[in-house]
């Protein structure tokens, strides 16, 4: 039996992994759609790893949202889609910002009231309630997010340490309230949330997801001298000093070593 969109969620090959206002994250419990002996065994394979189909679907109320390029899949109702660049000055600034960033230099904005259903991933959907904070986020998590956040290019404060420190020296950043959608490398209750209080957190590599911007960042060594460093065999370590927020992906650092030769 088909559903419709109004009655997805309904759907007994659907879970509802998360909800918040009007972003919901559904996930497809297996591909049934298999046609060939070679796609069955991938299927078996996929689902027995847990690695399954999650798509964001975005209902609109009179309201509007701002999204990745390219992410929408279908919409239904009457939405009104445009580019989000104001003149040839905002596209100019896009293009300088989807350079530095590793982002689409066009971020469509969708106003109206129906629904939106944007592409299918296997990477894990995260929906973040920004209450007036101001977050940055590692290149190409940004899905979509509510317009009342401004979206803009945070530098480093120290750019050397940053080009040191392999978190790059540009990211997009989401400032004021709102939800935002990321498409993250691992789920979110793999995520360790680090909160700092006027207090200082060292991280030997570059695992860090998001961080508060009011965080300084800069990549010293672990010991107080050359000794002391050389003998932990930690050399130079990420430091995050301030009052704010980092999200940690721990395991992706393991993930990482294994599958990517001399790591």
């Amino acid at each position: 039996m088909a559903f419709t969109i109004n009655n997805l969620k309904d759907n007994s090959n659907v879970i509802i992994k998360e909800q918040l206002g009007g972003f919901t994250v559904i996930e497809y419990k297996e591909d049934l759609s298999s046609t060939t002996m070679m796609e069955a065994q991938l299927n078996y394979f996929m689902s027995r790893s847990n690695m399954r189909n999650k798509q964001l679907m975005i209902e609109l109320n009179n309201s509007e949202v701002v999204l990745s390029a390219g992410a929408m899949q279908y919409m239904v109702g009457n939405i009104e889609m445009t580019s989000g660049v104001k003149g040839v000055g905002g596209l100019m600034r896009n293009i300088m910002s989807s350079a530095v960033t590793g982002t689409t230099a066009i971020r469509p904005q969708y106003k109206g009231t129906g629904t939106i259903l944007l592409e299918t991933t296997y990477k894990y959907l995260w929906l973040i309630d920004v209450d007036n904070d101001h977050i940055v986020m590692d290149d190409g998590m940004f899905l979509a997010c509510e317009s009342s956040l401004e979206l803009s290019v945070s530098a480093r404060k120290n750019l050397s340490s940053a080009a040191l420190g392999g978190e790059g020296l540009f990211n997009l950043s989401a400032r004021g309230k709102g939800i935002l959608a990321l498409e993250a490398p691992i789920p979110s209750e793999e995520a360790v949330v680090v909160e700092l209080n006027n207090d200082v957190l060292k991280v030997d590599g570059n695992f860090a997801l998001m961080w508060s911007s009011s965080l300084d960042f800069t990549v010293e060594k672990s010991g107080k001298t050359k000794l002391g460093s050389a003998v932990s065999g930690e050399g130079l370590v990420n430091v995050y000093r301030g009052t704010g927020m980092v999200w940690l992906a721990p395991l992706m650092q393991y993930k990482n070593s294994i599958f990517t030769p001399n790591a």
